[in-house]
């Protein structure tokens, strides 16, 4: 599970996104801003939504020469409503301007993700099932994107193919069966999860060792039978085309966990602005 706004991989997405935006410089600003002016910015939510990536601000600043007074009034993972005041900078007015725009996206973004995830994490909050991310992120942002999943409710699933293992159909197949995949993999002592397609493979898979198992492309009807047959055998997740709509069926289904690629593929930005004053 990601937890960290300060990792490396953050700062280094911070740094390109200012990159892109500045580029060689400001050229409005400079034009028309004198030099040395200060000024007060207050960014306010215009949406309802589950902030998140206000702990960005700091970073983005710093990354452009810092500011004289930076208050976060809000953190990531809380409810706001549209007029909320979430932070205010004062400094360089030519700082501000600069910086605006880069710290409006990625709230903006981040927002989006955490205010689904809540509403999928509502969804099944009767249940003890987990709802969890996937990696159907944005390249380049999916530890950005897994921090909001977290702030909206959801737990991460692995955060790339590097830290879990997670046997699919294709590695089956390259493998040369279910029972090869396990053999293979089980004896290292890292946690495997396998997906499964048939009851056939179900059996091979229980046989061999499976402890977690992967049920994708279910109908909410079909998983509660293949559940009622494993029988608290395995651990179950429930994949492959999860919405808003269904993840709740899968959840009373009796799913351990369900995942959804549409909490960070399908979110939707959430709407924040920046006001500016001179001091």
């Amino acid at each position: 599970m990601v937890s960290d706004w300060l990792h490396p991989e953050i700062y280094d997405a911070v740094e390109r996104a200012l990159s892109e935006d500045i580029g060689s410089g400001d050229i409005t600003t400079k034009l028309t801003v004198q030099p040395g002016r200060k000024a007060r910015g207050k960014f306010y939510a215009r949406d309802e939504m589950v902030l998140a990536g206000i702990e960005l601000l700091p970073l983005i600043y710093e990354c452009r020469g810092g500011v004289d007074r930076l208050e976060l009034q809000a953190e990531s993972g809380r409810r706001c409503s549209s007029g909320d005041l979430i932070a205010e900078v004062e400094g360089l007015a030519a700082t501000l301007l600069e910086c605006e725009r880069t710290g409006l996206n990625f709230m903006q973004r981040l927002s989006g993700v955490a205010t689904l995830a809540s509403r999928f994490a509502a969804e099944v909050a009767h249940t003890s099932c987990k709802v969890l991310d996937t990696r159907k992120t944005t390249p380049g942002l999916r530890r950005l994107e897994k921090l909001a999943a977290k702030a909206g409710g959801v737990t991460n699933h692995r955060m790339g193919l590097f830290d879990a293992v997670l046997i699919k159909n294709n590695h089956i197949s390259a493998a040369g069966g279910v029972r090869q995949a396990l053999e293979a993999s089980l004896p290292h002592g890292i946690p495997v999860e396998i997906e499964v397609r048939t009851r056939a493979e179900l059996d091979e898979a229980l046989a061999a060792g499976a402890t977690r198992l992967l049920l994708d492309n279910l109908t909410p009807a079909e998983a509660r039978e293949w559940i009622d047959y494993i029988a608290g055998r395995a651990s179950c997740e429930i994949s492959g085309g999860v919405t808003l709509h269904t993840v709740r069926a899968y959840a009373e289904a009796g799913a351990d966990f369900v995942s959804s690629g549409a909490i960070t593929h399908s979110a939707v930005s959430k709407d924040l602005n920046f006001r500016l004053e001179l001091l």
